[in-house]
């Protein structure tokens, strides 16, 4: 018990978190999202891209038991985790964080149903619907938001294919967006 809590398990669970944290990140920050597809460059344009490959990796997930339903949780975690450490760097009060929190959980939570829907529908037009809503609703028009629900059904393709067990040892791929 304590080796688990103390020990090298424990460093190696972390490590594995943080790996699989990065590539998370590492996907929602491709440059074509930003640069050609006219997603804000902004905290908030951020947080979509990431609430997005992070919900795109927890459907992956979604029913799965033992460690692969740990590991979804601990990824959860670290994803407010650093949406509330964002929150700080960005000059947010400790008053109003948990505020913050809060509405940016309902946020992500309600994209994650519109999502999900969408997908077990593997119904393109209402996730570019979705996504229009949710990544760019300061404008009427959003032509590339079928681009982006085309690159979300190729991840969850591409997710499906990758077994459990090596997304759990850290091993996890998203597409190139720009291919």
């Amino acid at each position: 018990m304590f080796q688990r809590l103390f020990g090298r398990e424990r460093r190696a669970n972390r490590a594995i978190t943080e790996a699989l944290y990065a590539r998370i990140v590492a996907a929602a920050r491709q440059t074509v999202f930003y640069s050609d597809w006219n997603v804000p460059d902004t905290p908030l344009g951020r947080f979509e891209l990431l609430s997005l490959h992070m919900f795109m990796l927890q459907h992956r997930l979604h029913g799965e038991k033992g460690v692969v339903a740990e590991v979804a949780q601990v990824l959860i975690d670290e994803f407010f985790l650093d949406v509330e450490h964002s929150l700080r760097e960005l000059g947010i009060s400790d008053v109003g964080v948990p505020k913050r929190m809060k509405n940016l959980a309902k946020m992500y939570y309600g994209r994650t149903a519109a999502y999900a829907e969408a997908l077990e529908n593997d119904d393109a037009e209402a996730l570019a619907a979705a996504l229009r809503r949710n990544v760019r609703p300061d404008v009427q028009e959003w032509p590339e938001a079928s681009q982006l629900a085309s690159y979300a059904m190729q991840c969850s393709h591409e997710l499906a294919a990758q077994p459990s067990d090596a997304i759990c040892a850290g091993e996890l791929r998203f597409p190139d967006a720009a291919a």
